[in-house]
C-alpha cells in the first residue's frame, strides 16, 4: 500500500521535530515517521544545555520559547572542573545570566511533540530502505511492509540513517572513544561524597585517555558519563550483562583517583551502559540530489561535544525557514539550506581548542580544559 505526502521526515528526534514544528508554523503539511512505538518507549537521555547561538534560535523559529523557559532547570549552568585527586580548580556558579540553560532532553522533545497536530508523527514505522523514483520523488519502505512516496524526503534518522545512502556512500566509523553511563539516585542522602564533588550543575574531571563527567539532573539524580579512549575490542571483552564485573572493570581504569570521583562509577544505582562513539568525516558534503536532504547526526555525526542536539535543532529550523521562503522551488530551498549547513557543522566539530582537548592529548588535563574554556570565551567576546 502506498501513500503520498508532500514533506516526509524520517526520525522524531529533536531535529526532525523542530523541522516539523517550523513547517507547521508556516502552514506546510508534514508527516514524521518514527521507528519507536511511542514517545515513552525508551529513556530520552539526560540534560541538554540549549545554546543562545543555535538551539535557542531554533526554538524561537518554532515559536516555543515560553514553553522552553518553563522546563529550564534553574542552577544547572553551574560548572566545576576537578583534578583527578578531587581538587576543585574551577567552580562557576549559575547566576542566571549564562547562555546555556539546561533542560531534560525528554521534556524538550515533549514540548515539540505537544506543539504538533496529533497525527503528525506516525509511531512504529521502522524504515528498511529508500529509493529514488526520479524527478525528485522517493519511496520509503517500512519493516511492516508498508511504504510512502514523497516529493521531499528529509533524513533526520541519526547515525545509521537509512536515507543517507541516497546522497553518499560514506558511513560512520568508530571514533576511538566510548561513554559508560551510570545513574546515582537520591544522591545527596545516599551518595553524599559524590554529590558534593559534582555540585549543583555539571562536573568534569579530565585526564589523558580517561575522563569522568557528571550532571545533576532533575530531582536528586546524578548522571555519570565515563569516557574512555579504548578500541572496540577492549570494550567487547567486558561482560556488560554482569553489572558488578563491568563496574569493577571500568573503575579499575581510574586507579589512584579520588574516591568521591570513582564513587560516580562504583556506587551507580543502574547497570553501566556502554555507548560507543561513531563519526562521519568532518566537513562531509554531497552533491545536490533532487528531493532529499539530511539534518543532525544523519548529516554530520561527530563525537559528543555539547553541540549535537543544538545543531540538529538549528538544522531543522533553518531547513524549515528555507522551505517556507521558497514554497514553489524545493531545490532552491534545499540548496540554500545545505550551503549554510555544511560549513556550520564543520565549524562546530573543530571549534577553537578542540584539538588540544582531544582525550588522548597530554594536555587533556583539568588545567588544559580550563584554558580551553577561557580561550573559547575570549573568542566569543
Amino acid at each position: 500500500m502506498h501513500s503520498h505526502n508532500p514533506v516526509t521526515i524520517i526520525g522524531a528526534g529533536l531535529g526532525g521535530l523542530t523541522l516539523a514544528r517550523v513547517l507547521h508554523v508556516h502552514g506546510i503539511p508534514v508527516t514524521v515517521y518514527e521507528a519507536e512505538s511511542s514517545p515513552s518507549e525508551r529513556r530520552q537521555g539526560g540534560l541538554l544545555d540549549i545554546h543562545d547561538y543555535n538551539g535557542q534560535l531554533a526554538l524561537k523559529a518554532a515559536d516555543l520559547m515560553d514553553e522552553f523557559h518553563a522546563i529550564v532547570l534553574e542552577g544547572r549552568q553551574a560548572m566545576r572542573v576537578l583534578d583527578r585527586d578531587g581538587t576543585v580548580l574551577m567552580d562557576r556558579a549559575d547566576d542566571g545570566t549564562g547562555g546555556r540553560p539546561e533542560v531534560q532532553r525528554g521534556e524538550l522533545r515533549q514540548i515539540l511533540l505537544d506543539s504538533l497536530p496529533a497525527d503528525t508523527v506516525r509511531w512504529g514505522h521502522k524504515v528498511t530502505g529508500a529509493r529514488s523514483l526520479g524527478e525528485g520523488r522517493h519511496e520509503v519502505t517500512f519493516a511492516d511492509g508498508g511504504s510512502v512516496v514523497t516529493g521531499l524526503l528529509v533524513g533526520a534518522d541519526g547515525a545509521w540513517s537509512r536515507v543517507r545512502p541516497l546522497l553518499t556512500t560514506v558511513t560512520p566509523e568508530y571514533a576511538g572513544t566510548s561513554f559508560v553511563e551510570t545513574y546515582l539516585f537520591e544522591a545527596d542522602t545516599r551518595h553524599p561524597a559524590a554529590a558534593k564533588a559534582v555540585g549543583g550543575g555539571s562536573m568534569m574531571a579530565p585526564s589523558p585517555g580517561a575522563e569522568i563527567f557528571a550532571h545533576r539532573e532533575s530531582g536528586d539524580t546524578l548522571h555519570t558519563y565515563v569516557v574512555l579512549s579504548r578500541p572496540q575490542e577492549w570494550f567487547a571483552a567486558i561482560d556488560f550483562t554482569d553489572p558488578a564485573e563491568a563496574t569493577a572493570r571500568i573503575a579499575a581504569e581510574f586507579g589512584g583517583w579520588a574516591s568521591e570521583l570513582t564513587a560516580l562509577i562504583t556506587e551507580g544505582d543502574t547497570a553501566p551502559v556502554m555507548r560507543p562513539h561513531f563519526t562521519l568525516p568532518t566537513g562531509l558534503r554531497w552533491d545536490r540530489v533532487p528531493g532529499v536532504t539530511l539534518l543532525g547526526d544523519a548529516a554530520h555525526l561527530s563525537v559528543p561535544n555539547g553541540e549535537g542536539a543544538n545543531l540538529a535543532m538549528l538544522d531543522g529550523a533553518e531547513l524549515g525557514k528555507s522551505l517556507a521562503a521558497h514554497p514553489d522551488d524545493i531545490e532552491a530551498a534545499l540548496t540554500e539550506y545545505e550551503q549554510a549547513m555544511f560549513p556550520r557543522s564543520a565549524e562546530a566539530a573543530t571549534f577553537g581548542g578542540a584539538e588540544i582537548h582531544s582525550i588522548d592529548s597530554e594536555k587533556n588535563t583539568a588545567q588544559g580544559l580550563i584554558d580551553m574554556f577561557n580561550e573559547f570565551e575570549k573568542r566569543q567576546s
